[in-house]
């Protein structure tokens, strides 16, 4: 690997060059690094992983964008016609490698960052500490590790006694290795959703999706037109209004599912919204529940330290094969970030986008919300606006 400008490290090549460094390759940070360069500054990629788009490599394989491909794409390259109307995984992969390509992009791959600081002469900028013992020094930062990075999986009390198969929805490809098995999916969030559809129609003999909280499901489109763009129409406006308003689509588009155990939620779509649920989309949920081949059921609980058995919030045991907890990601930016008192009490970055803390002016966050009005639409935006503080803010580093 060539040797990384504004490395501190002795066993490197030191340089006085002290680039921008986005820390991930996903959409966020290759839309970054895309902004900054059309603005003449130099921005290095560090990726821990071996290829760009690693976060969507590893996704299920049916996974298609819930967004429209036009509202979709990346700063300076729009996503091809012949992807489709609902991009899927695989395509979402190509796009990226071709973005890069297309931005001439400086990736490098194999750097994991473990923490950043301010720069250790005590002048502008930032110092990243990344394996293989490298301290490297850049004049602003953009952390783009991914809304979804670090898989939580509950400790739910008795795991350990259950016989089957217990994994995060993470380590979920596709139905093959549970064709002709009772599954409990956990978490009726879109992840959980389209693998509860995904399972029966890969030949699943039973399975139940367990809810906590009813969830508020959405057409993806409604006469041809998406959810995402009424998503973008509302976003400014009030909750309360957006609520009012979202409840009267859900009970016109959607039928009331309460009859087969999935009730109407009782609290307001936007306020969920802003609580970090975002709706569901259907993509084939609403017809397997009303058919029966996903069977709602409630919370899961705990398991049975001696019989193993799944025990729910109501009561009810089920003896499944498989347990898939779609629950959930943290943010993990406490190792990396957490000592510079930037951080809320659920682990995500106070200030977001184009502006930076005052307790930490040069370090930008991308892709930490959860928007209604679509995750890429957003991270494009958002790269344009961090593009331009950083541009307007950056100095030359002193001379040596």
């Amino acid at each position: 690997m060539a040797p990384l400008p504004g490395s501190a490290d002795p066993g490197i090549a030191t340089t006085n060059d002290r680039p921008v460094y986005v820390i991930g390759a996903g959409p966020g940070g290759l839309a970054a690094a895309a902004a900054l360069r059309a603005r003449g500054v130099r921005a290095v990629v560090l990726e821990k992983s071996d290829s760009v788009g690693a976060s969507w490599r590893a996704h299920y394989e049916r996974l298609h964008l819930h967004t429209t491909r036009a509202l979709s794409g990346l700063p300076g390259l729009k996503m091809p016609r012949s992807f489709g109307r609902w991009v899927s995984r695989d395509n979402v992969v190509r796009y990226l490698e071709k973005y890069v390509a297309f931005h001439e992009l400086e990736i490098v791959t194999g750097v994991e960052v473990s923490r950043v600081e301010p720069a250790a002469d005590g002048g502008p900028g930032w110092t990243l500490h990344a394996s293989g013992g490298r301290v490297l020094t850049g004049s602003a930062v953009v952390v783009a590790t991914g809304y979804n990075h670090t898989p939580r999986l509950p400790r739910w009390a008795g795991s350990d006694a259950y016989p089957g198969t217990l994994l995060h929805a993470a380590s979920y490809r596709n139905a093959k290795p549970y064709a002709g098995q009772d599954v409990l999916v956990v978490g009726v969030g879109n992840t959980g959703a389209e693998i509860a559809v995904d399972l029966i129609e890969g030949g699943a003999s039973r399975v139940r999706l367990a809810v906590r909280t009813a969830p508020y499901i959405l057409r993806r489109s409604t006469a041809g037109w998406p959810s995402q763009r009424t998503g973008i129409l509302v976003r400014r406006l009030p909750v309360g209004l957006v609520d009012r308003a979202g409840d009267v689509v859900c009970r016109v588009s959607v039928p009331d599912l309460s009859a087969h155990g999935l009730p109407r939620p009782t609290t307001g779509l936007y306020s969920r919204v802003n609580e970090g649920a975002i709706p569901v989309q259907d993509v084939g949920l609403i017809a397997a529940v009303q058919s029966g081949k996903v069977e709602p059921v409630a919370a899961l609980d705990s398991f049975d330290a001696e019989s193993g058995e799944a025990i729910l919030a109501d009561g009810t045991r089920l003896t499944p094969d498989t347990v898939i907890a779609a629950t959930g990601y943290r943010r993990a930016l406490e190792d990396l970030v957490g000592h510079l008192d930037i951080l809320d009490a659920r682990g995500r970055p106070t200030v977001h986008g184009p502006h930076t803390s005052p307790k930490a002016p040069g370090l930008h966050f991308t892709g930490f919300t959860n928007p209604i009005s679509g995750m890429l639409r957003e991270l494009s935006r958002d790269a344009d606006r961090i593009a331009r503080s950083v541009s307007r803010n950056l100095t030359k580093p002193p001379t040596r």
